[in-house]
This record gives structure tokens, sequence and C-alpha cells, in this order.
């Protein structure tokens, strides 16, 4: 998302703001991943420092919503005499079926963009290969790391939210606070979330309500279908199109989207929407080297420098996420209107793995029938 002093929406604040989905439309515990170490493979030289990169060309593969500073690219370049090419099949929810696709033809040396919902799928497929960064930012990357594997390095993170406008609630119109309580009739057809099988956001959703209902939630799906649920393909139908917010308009006051949205709604120095902190699920993107990719060494050097403090420092202002450095600050508004949550909801890269394909078939029989 991004900041917004003005209620008109610009070409420019709408590129913006589809940055904020950077793991946009289409396995862990948080604790789990916030805590497991990198364990699997040795650790690697930098490779932009221990191999000669000049004149090679180095493609990184990523979702329609990548962006970075265009001096932060041209310093990485020039440091590595690399020359980086991006390929972009798609948006992020179908990033790993690309990449499953083409496994015996890569499509490029690096990927950025798989996110903790998918990435167990990737590496049982054998999509990347194995490497150990020892960038600066390598031992916080570490904390996210998908267990029992080398093969990605954790690049960001942010939490998926139910966000909401302000106004709407500002009257008679009681704020729902937990995941239960929008299947009340009070909030029939005030919901718009994307579809799980075409968006990596609806995707962390769905997970969250297993998380939170176990067996039940599929109940919960059913009635939140009574309650006039509303679907969109992708987040930014969902967040552009349907949203109540002021810089909207449309006509659903409760949509899905992030924690790190509303700093980028403020109008006049005035909050015009929040996140609904007890419904988040905590994602987390990745990087990895492609196995088979013409270029390992140039695409283990774009992992680094997806590390570096220059490209984390690049990242809440440019994909509106938060860093896995601790050694860079976000910006401050986002202390105020951009707090994570305490208790993401989690469920183990196991638990998504064995469960995954089946909950989001089930969840299309009952939502779209």
């Amino acid at each position: 998302m991004r900041a917004m002093r003005t209620v008109a929406v610009t070409t420019a604040t709408v590129t913006a703001l589809t940055l904020a989905a950077c793991s946009t439309d289409a396995d862990s515990d948080s604790e789990d991943t916030t805590s497991a170490a990198s364990t699997t493979t040795e650790s690697s030289p930098a490779a932009s420092e221990s191999t000669d990169l000049d004149g090679r060309e180095v493609t990184v593969v990523t979702h329609d919503s990548f962006n970075v500073p265009d001096e932060v690219l041209a310093s990485f370049e020039e440091e590595t005499g690399l020359t980086v090419e991006f390929v972009a099949p798609g948006d992020a929810g179908s990033l790993v079926n690309q990449l499953v696709l083409t496994k015996d033809a890569p499509l490029g040396d690096v990927v950025f963009g798989v996110d903790n919902t998918f990435a167990s799928r990737a590496i049982e497929e054998g999509v990347f290969t194995d490497y150990t960064s020892e960038a600066p930012a390598a031992a916080d990357a570490a904390a996210y790391a998908v267990p029992g594997s080398g093969a990605l390095t954790a690049i960001d993170y942010s939490d998926v939210c139910l966000n909401y406008d302000i106004a709407t609630f500002d009257g008679d119109v009681e704020l729902p606070e937990e995941l239960s309580d929008l299947t009340d009739p009070a909030y029939a057809g005030m919901l718009s979330v994307s579809n799980p099988a075409t968006s990596s956001p609806g995707l962390a959703f769905l997970l969250a309500t297993v998380s939170e209902f176990g067996y039940d939630w599929e109940q919960y799906w059913s009635d939140l279908t009574a309650n006039d649920l509303r679907v969109t393909a992708s987040w930014s139908d969902t967040y552009y199109t349907d949203f109540a917010a002021p810089n909207y308009g449309g006509d659903y006051p409760i949509v899905l989207s992030y924690a790190s949205s509303p700093p980028f709604e403020v109008i006049d120095g005035e909050p015009t929407t929040a996140a609904l902190l007890d419904t988040c699920f905590r994602q987390v993107e990745y990087a990895g080297v492609l196995e088979g990719a013409l270029n390992p060494e140039a695409g283990q050097a774009v992992v680094d420098w997806m590390l570096s403090d220059e490209f984390q420092a690049a990242l809440p202002t440019n994909m509106y996420v938060y860093p896995v450095s601790e050694q860079v600050e976000v910006p401050a508004e986002w202390a105020e209107y951009a707090p994570l949550a305490e208790d993401p909801h989690s469920l183990t890269p196991e638990e998504i793995t064995e469960g995954r394909d089946e909950w989001i078939e089930t969840w299309n029989s009952i939502v779209l029938g």
C-alpha cells in the first residue's frame, strides 16, 4: 500500500498500491518460522565477492508486483558487473505453478516471491537448489527459514489481515473484532475477499480460518457465504474496486489486505482505514536459486543483494512489507498505523502441504458451488 494525502486516486497511486500485494494474486507455524534456524546447507561465500560475475546476465523470475528503486538496482549492477533481467510470468498466485511446469527448462537463474503458503510445494518439486547466504541479514533471515530446507532464503514478511473503513463503524454499526463475528447478519454484504485458488492473500486468509476453526472451517465458510460474501479473483479487485475507503469508494467496508495497508490511506493526517489484527496470517516471501540455472553464481549474488541493507531498506516503501533485517528501520508511521499482529494465525509447513489442495477444492465447492 502507499501513503496518500489526497482523496483522488491517481495512476501513480494505483501503481504503488498494487505493489502492496507483493505476494498477491493466484507453510508455516509463525512461531516455528520465526524461531527456526537454517540447518541444512553448508555456508557459501557471498557469491558477489567470490566469483567473477563481470559481463554476465542474470535473470530474476518474480511476480508482477516486484519493485525496487532504479538506483538500488543500478548500484548492484555496478558493484557486480551483472546485467539484471526480470521475468514476471504473472502474479504471485501463479508463480509456483509456472516454476513447477518449467523446472526442466528454468525460466531464469533466481526467483523472488514464493511465499510460505506454497514454499513447501516448490521445494518438494525440486524447483530450487540449496544456497546459504553470508550477506548481512542472513542471520535474521534464518529466523523465517522453511524448517528442514536450505533451498529458500526469507527476504520479507507481512500480515495478511482484514482491513476496514473507519467511517463505516463510527456510528451505530459495531466493529467486528474476530473472524467469528463476520457471520453475524449485522455484517451481511460487508465483506470482500479474494479467491484462494488465484490469490496468495486469499489463500493466506483461508489458512487463517483453518487455523482458527479446525474441522469447523467448512461450516464457517458456509456461514460467510450465506451472509452475502463477495469473492474476487485478485487482491487488487478486492481492494481497489470493492473497498469503501475514501480513496476507492466501493461498496464493501471490510476487505482482505495487509496490516501494512492503513498508513497509505491516511488523508490530511487522519487514518481512514485500519486492520483487524485478530484476523491475520503471517506471510513470508522467499528468494531461491533455480535448479538447472544457467548462471547459479549470479543467482546467488542476487540472493545476497536482496539481503543487503540497501535492498532491505527499500522494501517498506516500494513493496510495502517488513524487511527480515533487524538493522533496517521501517517508516515511523508504521508503528502507529501498521502494527503487526501479536499472535497471527499460523499452520506448519507440513499441515499446509498436506491440506492445501484439498482445502482449496473444498472451499471452491462451498463458496462458488
